[in-house]
C-alpha cells in the first residue's frame, strides 16, 4: 500500500492532467483559467492580479498578453498618463470560463459519484488537517 503523501501526489498529477485537457479544449492553459477566475472576482489590474495570484509581474504580463491575443480579455489604458491597464473578460472569455467550470464540476461529481456524503466530508476534514500540518512544518 502506498503512503498517504505518495497517493496524494499521484492523485494530484491525475487531477492536473484532467484539468489540462479541460482547459485545452477551450484554448487556454490552467494558469490562464485561474487568471480568468481572479478577473471575474474583481481583480482587474496587474497590481491586484499579482497580489491575488502571488505572481511576478513578468509572468503575469505574459499570461495577460496571451489572453488578450486569444481574445479572452480586453484591456483599456486609464489614468492621466494612460499607463495603467484595466482588464475585462470578453464574452469569449466568459464562455470559456463557464465551460471549464462546468466541465471541472462534472469531473469532480464523477470522481465522488459513489462516495457517501459523510466520507466526502471526512476526506475534506482530513485534507485540511494535512494541509495545516504541512504548512506548520514549512513555517518552522
Amino acid at each position: 500500500m502506498k503512503s498517504s503523501l505518495t497517493a496524494l501526489a499521484e492523485t494530484a498529477k491525475l487531477q492536473t492532467a484532467i484539468l489540462k485537457q479541460i482547459t485545452k479544449a477551450q484554448g487556454i492553459t490552467v494558469a490562464e483559467w485561474q487568471l480568468l477566475i481572479q478577473l471575474q472576482a474583481g481583480a482587474n489590474t496587474q497590481e491586484k492580479l499579482a497580489a491575488a495570484m502571488q505572481l511576478d509581474t513578468s509572468t503575469l504580463s505574459r499570461q495577460l498578453a496571451s489572453l488578450v491575443k486569444k481574445e479572452r480579455l480586453s484591456k483599456e489604458a486609464i489614468g492621466r498618463d494612460r499607463r495603467q491597464l484595466v482588464y475585462t473578460i470578453t464574452p469569449a472569455g466568459t464562455d470559456a470560463l463557464t465551460m471549464i467550470n462546468t466541465n471541472y464540476q462534472q469531473f469532480e461529481a464523477e470522481v465522488f459519484d459513489k462516495w457517501p456524503q459523510d466520507e466526502q466530508n471526512l476526506l475534506r476534514i482530513l485534507l485540511n488537517r494535512l494541509n495545516k500540518s504541512v504548512s506548520r512544518i514549512l513555517e518552522s
